[in-house]
C-alpha cells in the first residue's frame, strides 16, 4: 500500500511517499480502507520531532491520526463492525497510520461516518471535535447561560468549538484576526474580538469559561477574564503549565489541561447534532495524501479557517 513515511525528524519534515507493507489486525481491531484524512497542528509537531518529549514514538513512523473509510476486515471477536461499513474516528496517538491507504485500529473507536458528509468531511472532524468536546463540558462543565471566552475561534478546534458551545446555549466571545472576524459572525460566535486590534481581556470579562489553543502569554492573560470559580481550559503543549496552575489557584479558579482521547460514544452524539444541522464541518484546503508536505506546511502557518484535508486515491 502506498503511505507517508517518516523515516527522520529535521524541521520542514522528511516525508516519503512510497510502498510500504498493509497492516495486519488484531483480534480486536479493524483494517479501515482510508478515503480522506485531515492534518491537525499535532501532526506538524509529530513529523519535526517536536512532540517527542511527550510521545516518544520510533522511527521510521506512519504519521496521520484523523481518518474515514470503509472497513476492509475485522478481527475474530469483532462483532458491532462489518466490512463495508463507512467509518470514521482517529488512530491513538501513540500508533497514528492514517496517512496511508490501509489502516488498522481498535474496532472499539471507530464510529459510523455521518451519511450527509463527505468522507473528506468526517475526516476533518474526530481530533478537533472532541477535543473541543472533552474541553468545554468534561473539563470545563460548560452549561447554558454561561459564558465562554474561545481562542483562535476560526481555527479547526475553535470552529468546532464554537458550534457546541452555541447547540448548549452558551453566549461565546471569539477571538480571531481581522480578516476571520465575518467569519466569526457567520459561525455565531456573539462577541467577536479581533486581537490584532482590541486586548480580549477588555472585552470579554467575568465569563465562566475560556478555552486557549494559544498558551503563552494569552494562556496567562486569559485568567483575568474569568469570574471566580470558573475555568480555563488549555490543550496547548503536552502537559499542564504549572505556572497557570500556580496563577490560577491565588485568583480562585481552574486551570485544566486537556489531551484528547478516541471516544465512540462522544462521536455518535456529535453523529446527532450533524443530522440535527448544529455541527458542520469548514474545509479550509484539500490536498492529495502525496502532497502531505504542502498540508503540513500550510497547517504550520496556524493561519488556516477550519481544517485541511487529504484525499486518499
Amino acid at each position: 500500500m502506498k503511505a507517508i513515511v517518516v523515516p527522520t525528524f529535521t524541521n520542514p519534515p522528511t516525508l516519503r511517499y512510497e510502498d510500504v507493507p498493509q497492516p495486519q489486525i488484531a483480534e480486536d481491531e479493524v483494517l479501515v480502507r482510508v478515503r480522506a484524512t485531515s492534518v491537525n497542528p499535532v501532526d506538524t509537531y509529530i513529523c519535526t520531532g517536536a512532540a517527542q518529549s511527550w510521545l516518544n514514538l520510533k522511527l521510521p513512523l506512519i504519521p496521520g491520526a484523523d481518518f474515514a473509510g470503509v472497513v476492509e476486515a475485522v478481527g475474530s471477536k469483532v462483532k458491532d463492525v462489518k466490512p463495508g461499513d463507512e467509518v470514521y474516528s482517529y488512530s491513538p496517538l501513540q500508533r497514528l497510520g492514517a496517512f496511508a491507504e490501509y489502516l488498522a485500529v481498535p474496532a472499539a473507536i471507530v464510529a459510523p461516518k455521518p451519511p450527509t458528509l463527505t468522507f473528506e468531511e468526517a475526516a476533518s472532524l474526530p481530533i478537533v471535535a472532541l477535543t473541543a468536546w472533552q474541553s468545554l463540558f468534561e473539563a470545563a462543565q460548560l452549561k447554558a447561560g454561561q459564558k465562554v471566552l474561545i481562542h483562535s475561534a476560526a481555527g479547526g478546534v475553535g470552529t468546532m468549538a464554537v458550534q457546541l458551545a452555541k447547540a448548549h446555549g452558551a453566549y461565546v466571545y471569539g477571538t480571531a484576526s481581522s480578516g476571520n472576524i465575518s467569519f466569526l459572525k457567520e459561525l455565531g460566535v456573539d462577541t467577536p474580538i479581533d486581537y490584532t486590534s482590541t486586548p480580549f481581556e477588555q472585552v470579554a470579562k467575568e465569563v465562566d469559561v475560556v478555552f486557549d489553543m494559544v498558551g503563552g502569554e494569552t494562556l496567562m492573560r486569559s485568567l483575568q477574564t474569568l469570574k471566580p470559580g470558573g475555568c480555563l481550559v488549555s490543550i496547548v503543549g503536552g502537559s499542564a503549565n504549572p505556572e497557570a496552575a500556580k496563577e490560577a489557584e491565588k485568583r480562585g479558579v481552574r486551570y485544566v489541561y486537556v489531551l484528547v482521547r478516541p471516544d465512540r460514544a462522544q462521536l455518535q452524539h456529535l453523529n446527532e447534532l450533524i443530522a440535527a444541522g448544529k455541527l458542520r464541518p469548514y474545509i479550509a484546503k484539500s490536498y492529495a495524501l502525496e502532497q502531505a508536505g504542502e498540508a503540513l506546511a500550510q497547517v504550520a502557518t496556524r493561519h488556516t479557517r477550519g481544517k485541511v484535508v487529504m484525499h486518499v486515491p
